[in-house]
């Protein structure tokens, strides 16, 4: 009964089963591979980062520009802080909670590294020396940032010459978990921590980083680094796994349409066997035909009898 397997049109098909059932297995497997590798690479990342976060704090200098490797970095920076341009970064979450950031800008001395003699003067002063500025996320705190008595719980920075401890960050940009960037955002607010936003806000320059301060004072919180873009499990990680699953589903696929055809062809040759097959329809006679014209003697007999009175 099963002697139709060894026809050519069954060659080619158990042919065709045999090589593709592998292939898919192993394409499956190798994507599998590639999630695991991806897996991998991010747990070390993130052990490394973890490693590098309590590793002593490194001059601001030796980590610019900010990298992948860099970002989240302890950073230290020695200068005064601009009193007179404090902004607060509103729509922040924090532990599930909304609130907003406190930054204020650390005149570095020189505008290189960190300096450690720290940048004369203090708010405007600071303007004619030529010192560059680190953006400082002193802490976070909830509630709204527009009510006037939740920011005068902000506690003002500190003057004089201080020495910042932190972590250091990217810039931000468009499209960044927290980040506004629409504008209309009222005077003393800021939508995104980049020297792009702040440069029309302070008349001087400003570092393409910034860094969030180990230690918030008063009722601020520090606010923890953010992973670096690039570092996480990124949509590829996924896709991976994605790919896995649909190279095993096709492996599935061709053993069913095997069977599926196996089982047909099987009864099909058993109704053979038992002679219950329907016999193939012949072709139409002229007398059983449809559209025949009648006969002499057909259309004598269907005659009606007034026309033949």
């Amino acid at each position: 009964m099963y002697r139709f397997l060894l026809t050519p049109r069954w060659w080619v098909i158990n042919v065709f089963t045999l090589l593709a059932i592998p292939v898919c297995l192993f394409m499956g497997s190798w994507q599998l591979s590639r999630f695991e590798t991806r897996v991998n690479t991010h747990n070390q990342q993130q052990d490394e980062a973890s490693a590098e976060r309590k590793a002593a704090a490194r001059p601001l200098g030796d980590l610019l520009p900010v990298t992948a490797e860099t970002s989240g970095e302890r950073a230290i920076a020695t200068g005064r802080y601009d009193t007179a341009h404090q902004l607060l970064v509103p729509d922040r979450r924090l532990d599930g909670r909304d609130g907003f950031y406190v930054l204020t800008l650390l005149r570095v001395d020189g505008g290189k590294d960190g300096g450690k003699d720290g940048a004369r003067g203090e708010g405007g002063d600071a303007a004619e020396d030529g010192a560059k500025a680190l953006p400082v996320v002193r802490g976070w705190l909830p509630g709204d940032a527009d009510d006037p008595a939740v920011a005068a719980k902000v506690p003002a920075p500190p003057s004089g010459q201080v020495t910042v401890t932190g972590a250091l960050q990217a810039s931000e940009h468009q499209g960044g978990d927290g980040v506004s960037a629409s504008g209309g955002l009222p005077r003393g607010q800021l939508g995104m921590i980049s020297a792009a936003s702040l440069v029309n806000l302070v008349p001087y320059q400003v570092y393409d980083a910034w860094v969030t301060s180990a230690e918030a004072p008063g009722a601020l919180k520090p606010v923890p680094p953010t992973a670096a873009e690039g570092t996480g499990l990124d949509i590829k990680a996924f896709q991976n796994l994605g790919y896995t699953g649909e190279w095993f589903v096709f492996a599935g696929f061709v053993v069913f349409m095997w069977f599926r055809l196996f089982r047909r062809e099987a009864e099909t040759a058993r109704d053979l066997a038992l002679g219950i097959t329907p016999p193939e329809p012949t072709a139409p006679t002229a007398a059983t035909a449809p559209d025949a014209d009648p006969t002499p003697d057909d259309a004598e007999r269907t005659r009606s009898p007034s026309a033949t009175a």
